[in-house]
């Protein structure tokens, strides 16, 4: 998938490296040429200078191709009015935007666009906005035979109690976090939508972790 990102500060540079790391294409705005400084040299995603409001900059940056938009420049208003166009007149379907002032979040939700406060969000749960289906590997316990990964609750376990995840030597759920808040189940947690799970895992299920999880069941 490709992903705009505006502002090429430590969120949007971290955006960049962490997407690209994961496969997906990148192209990073920024109004200050110097600001792709903070960029790896090795990101080989399209850099281009301007306001991310600027339809010319983003046609430039992919934006009919684009999968997802993260404006994270310094700016409440810059970031809304970049991805109010974003939405509104592109129709991307992924669209987040940081904001300082939480208190406007409720405003822009009705609009449509996520809005991530800077103190309680990080790069980490951006990507698992931009990036849904992807798994996050948060540990690696000792040799790597187990790691914990997060990753969005699936639909089909809202509703089931965290127990109904596990599976004896293969998987087990060791913590859910709801509205930015981590939380160690008891066994009778219910799932609800919009929870992240941290899931403890054998290295060799991880990959299909997600889809075991959809069947509420299967083995691992």
């Amino acid at each position: 998938m490709h992903v705009i990102i505006a502002g090429c500060g430590r969120v949007g540079s971290d955006l960049a490296s962490s997407l690209e790391s994961a496969g997906h294409s990148v192209a990073v705005i920024d109004k200050n040429p110097r600001a792709f400084e903070r960029l790896r040299e090795s990101i080989k995603g399209r850099r281009v200078v301007g306001w991310a409001f600027d339809r010319d900059v983003l046609e430039e940056a992919g934006i009919s191709e684009a999968n997802a938009f993260a404006s994270v420049t310094s700016g409440d208003n810059s970031n809304i009015v970049s991805a109010r166009v974003a939405r509104e007149h592109y129709r991307i379907p992924q669209v987040i935007a940081r904001i300082y002032d939480p208190r406007r979040a409720q405003v822009y939700q009705r609009l449509g666009i996520q809005t991530v406060a800077t103190v309680r969000w990080t790069t980490d749960q951006m990507l698992r906005y931009l990036v849904p289906e992807d798994l996050l590997v948060e540990h690696t316990v000792d040799n790597g035979e187990v790691i914990i990964v997060a990753l969005d609750a699936p639909s089909e376990v809202i509703g089931k109690a965290s127990s109904d995840l596990d599976v004896a030597g293969h998987r087990r759920v060791v913590a859910v976090s709801r509205f930015g808040v981590p939380r160690i189940p008891d066994g009778e947690l219910t799932i609800q939508d919009g929870d992240i799970l941290h899931v403890a895992v054998v290295r060799a299920d991880g990959a299909s972790l997600r889809e075991q999880l959809e069947k509420t069941g299967g083995p691992a």
